[in-house]
């Protein structure tokens, strides 16, 4: 008589053990190439920033399809520059319909010239990718403006300016009160007459929170209007007026300034020191190829900007020996500085000029502020 038994039981105890290994080893190999599938190819809630385009002001980009000078100067004399003063950008890898796959973020997690940011940090909830590009650009309109009154100041050229209404949003707080092409003078009684600028306007709107109406003075037809706006937070941003407006200035002559498909406020001082640099006599940089980057004010005040670290190896892949970077960004510099650049610390404009005096002459730079752990 034949006896069949299962093969597991026929099969002594160390075989079975090892059979079940084989299964367990086979059943996690299949899961970890299923995982490693998913990764490669699913989208991540992130994106990275990595450095972008560099820029000198003072030499010629293509704009509209031709190569053209960055800052173009006319109605007053204008001097040779040696060197460079480069602005720098960064490039976002991603939006919100097609970000990254999380193979892509993990390969850039540990690279010390990439940053992994989740994608509201870029692209804020609510808000369009075409919507974000369109403020971008407004930012760099007004930046450029600021840039020309800023360089202007310095020079002790009197500028005289105006915040005007651009655009109304509809269904925001100010449809139907405020008006395209209103010039607004003042917010709860503190003026705008004397210090025009679109940071500060900002500022005020958002001390008046969105509590009560903003009391604010416009001038309309020639004609002052007092009107009342309550501002609104969107989606947990500061109190807005939902309108856009921009800096008009009076300049004594015409400083034009090209940039293609670059948006943000970022560019500001750089493009003020190179106004600076064209308008008067000697080099600036004496020669050296200084890179920087932050925001500007028509007075000459120095503000922080995002991506300083992709900045930083942008700078030194160009070839800068000097950095420029807005004393709000040293939490950010200290640490991250690559070898080979010599990074400096400002707050105006007024010392960013000081700065490059001082190495491009080869002076004493141990006394230049830097970025610190104090």
């Amino acid at each position: 008589m034949a006896l069949f038994v299962p093969q597991d039981q026929a099969d002594g105890p160390v075989e079975r053990r090892s059979r079940r290994r084989r299964r367990v080893g086979w059943t996690a190999l299949v899961l970890a190439v299923l995982a490693a599938v998913v990764v490669a190819v699913l989208p991540s809630p992130y994106l990275v920033e990595r450095p972008g385009p560099v820029f000198d002001t003072l030499g010629s980009a293509e704009y509209q399809g031709e190569d053209q000078p960055l800052i173009t100067v006319t109605g007053t004399e204008t001097y040779p520059t040696e060197g460079s003063l480069d602005l720098l950008t960064v490039s976002v890898q991603g939006n919100v319909e097609q970000r990254p796959s999380w193979a892509q973020v993990l390969s850039s997690w540990f690279r010390p010239s990439l940053a992994v940011v989740p994608v509201e940090a870029v692209y804020p909830s609510g808000v369009s990718n075409e919507q974000v590009d369109q403020q971008n650009a407004v930012d760099m309109e007004n930046s450029q403006q600021a840039a020309v009154a800023a360089a202007l100041v310095h020079e002790g050229v009197a500028v005289p300016s105006r915040v005007v209404v651009s655009q109304v949003s509809e269904g925001g707080p100010a449809e139907g009160v405020l008006a395209v092409g209103d010039r607004i003078v003042s917010v709860d009684g503190t003026s705008l007459e004397a210090d025009a600028d679109v940071d500060r306007l900002r500022g005020l709107v958002a001390d008046a929170g969105t509590d009560a109406p903003a009391r604010l003075v416009v001038e309309r037809d020639d004609a002052r209007v007092d009107l009342e706006v309550t501002p609104e937070s969107v989606d947990g941003s500061p109190p807005l007026l939902g309108v856009g407006v921009s800096v008009d200035y009076d300049f004594p002559y015409d400083v034009e300034l090209r940039l293609d498909k670059v948006g943000g406020p970022s560019a500001g001082m750089m493009f003020a020191l190179g106004i600076i640099d064209k308008t008067t006599p000697g080099a600036l940089t004496g020669g050296l190829r200084v890179a920087g980057t932050g925001t500007i004010t028509a007075s000459g005040e120095v503000g922080g900007i995002g991506g300083i670290r992709q900045k930083m190896y942008g700078a030194l892949d160009a070839g800068a020996e000097v950095f420029l970077a807005p004393e709000a960004n040293c939490d950010e510099v200290v640490g991250h500085v690559p070898d080979g650049l010599d990074v400096y610390a400002v707050d105006t404009l007024e010392q960013a000029v000081t700065t490059l005096e001082t190495v491009g002459t080869g002076g004493d730079a141990s006394a230049l502020p830097t970025c610190t752990t104090g």
